[in-house]
């Protein structure tokens, strides 16, 4: 799928997606905890830029540990946004945050950014290249020694153990209620319209952008 079909999904999916992935959040939420701690050594007046914001998670639960946080989040999907926003009202914090519908080569210029989050966006990017230049993009909106925290699926899918790898990620989809039918076009999709890519080269891919050595931390 391009970009625009990826949006579309994504739009379609908005006002349910929280509740159809709510019993995969223990993932989520140990990516979080983590957070915290990776992001520890920010300004307590740290501007933080959200790439592929979705429906606003780690918004949300950056903004209630970090209350002199401002947020910019940036999500094609006019839908998911309208999602993340609510949040943000709801929560009290919407004055710390700024909302851009589209993608992160049409946000305004605007002072450096001391951190990032990038959740689940890049592997979308099939072409190794345009994934160089996203991360690229994002470095340079970042001052020097600003944090990216990103996640992708990564793992090797030429060796022997990546069917038993799926197979058990499969599995725990089901037990969080995925419908089989929704398995089946998981797996398609993981092998055509996801970049999934063993985690040394995704860090090479992230180096490449212009970051420092990659450290997996979670």
């Amino acid at each position: 799928m391009d970009s625009e079909e990826i949006k579309a999904v994504f739009e379609q999916q908005a006002a349910s997606y929280d509740e159809r992935w709510a019993k995969t959040a223990p993932i989520r939420e140990g990516l979080h905890f983590l957070l915290e701690a990776v992001f520890a050594g920010l300004p307590r007046d740290a501007r933080m830029l959200c790439v592929g914001a979705g429906t606003g998670e780690e918004i949300v639960y950056l903004a209630q540990r970090f209350p002199g946080w401002s947020f910019v989040a940036v999500e094609p999907s006019a839908a998911m946004l309208d999602v993340c926003r609510g949040k943000a009202e709801k929560g009290g914090f919407v004055s710390r945050c700024s909302f851009h519908e589209g993608y992160l080569e049409s946000l305004p210029a605007q002072g450096a950014f001391d951190g990032a989050t990038c959740f689940l966006v890049s592997q979308f990017m099939l072409e190794q290249e345009a994934r160089i230049a996203f991360f690229g993009a994002i470095a340079a909106r970042l001052r020097p020694g600003g944090v990216l925290a990103s996640s992708d699926l990564a793992a090797d899918t030429r060796s022997g153990a990546y069917e038993a790898l799926l197979d058990v990620w499969l599995k725990m989809m089901l037990a969080a209620g995925i419908p089989a039918a929704g398995l089946e076009q998981m797996r398609a999709a993981y092998a055509k319209d996801v970049a999934i890519l063993p985690p040394a080269q995704v860090a090479s891919v992230i180096r490449a952008g212009g970051f420092d050595e990659p450290v997996a931390f979670y």
